[in-house]
């Protein structure tokens, strides 16, 4: 039978030994994780310095909401988009891959959450890109996009359609990002942004009330009606009129598009876009 102090001395070293074995493990860790981030960063600072100007000539050419940044935000911009399409896979269903489709893709997540603190849509990692508008399980009518706990999916030709034509309302890339976005902070809760939930919940009373009254038949200034369907739908549709109609929106129902302004902490109908500082970039 051991000594009795020597028992004693055993299990007073133990926790102190175990002690030692998470710090190490802890330390290796943050080691292993510092040296990945700065990979990351110098491997996406290289992307940056070598990609810049054919990055900002795509997104410059097809989304409105850039052109209108000053030249610090637009910087601001192209760092995020670069960001946001270096964490995704992105897939190409029935068409060859395009430099442009991802960076465009990448460009519009970015731009909703310009304002925003978490902008990576951390759940999602694969986007799936189709040629055409497609049918899931015989549906109809065919879908421009949708959010599944797969991915996120969109028709080319209705994303670059709707963007080329952006005075209408309607944007299958901001409307389907829209989903993501409370996709990850309402269901799954992975990557979720405090602030964001926390401001939905203030954004709720003013909005539900223009959403019973589209249910009810009542048809509201420049909302689609499809925004009557449920209210996931109808948060999907605001954005996409915030952004592209964001005067008329200010100045038609201007409580809701204030409201917006607060989620999203952006005003697309000013220049500088951003209302309250970042913390980061």
């Amino acid at each position: 039978m051991p000594n009795e102090s020597f028992l004693n001395l055993f299990l007073f070293i133990l926790p102190w030994g175990l002690i030692n074995i998470a710090l190490v493990v802890l330390s290796l860790f943050l080691i292993l994780k510092f040296l990945r981030y700065r990979y990351l960063t110098n491997r996406l600072n290289r992307i940056y310095e070598d990609k810049k100007s054919d990055y900002e000539d795509i997104i410059n050419r097809h989304n409105p909401y850039f052109r209108s940044l000053d030249p610090e935000n637009k910087d601001r911009f192209i760092k995020r988009t670069i960001f946001f399409k270096e964490a995704k896979e992105f897939n190409y269903v029935g068409m060859e891959e395009e430099e442009q489709v991802p960076v465009l893709i990448s460009a519009t997540a970015i731009q909703l959450t310009f304002g925003l603190e978490h902008y990576l849509l951390d759940y999602f990692s694969s986007i799936y890109i189709l040629k055409d508008d497609y049918r899931y399980k015989d549906s109809m009518p065919a879908f421009e996009g949708n959010v599944s706990e797969n991915g996120i999916y969109f028709s080319w030709k209705s994303f670059i359609r709707e963007y080329d034509n952006y005075a209408d309302g309607e944007n299958v890339g901001l409307h389907e990002m829209a989903h993501a976005l409370t996709y990850i902070n309402f269901r799954v809760q992975d990557g979720m942004d405090h602030s964001f939930r926390k401001k939905f919940y203030a954004f709720s009373p003013i909005a539900r009330p223009v959403f019973n009254r589209m249910q009810k038949g009542e048809s509201v200034p420049l909302l689609d009606k499809y925004a009557a369907t449920n209210y996931e739908e109808f948060w999907a549709v605001c954005v996409e009129t915030f952004f592209e109609e964001a005067v008329a929106f200010k100045e038609q129902m201007p409580e809701l598009y204030l409201s917006l302004c607060e989620l999203l902490n952006q005003d697309p109908s000013t220049k500088g876009k951003v209302l309250k500082p970042l913390i980061r970039g």
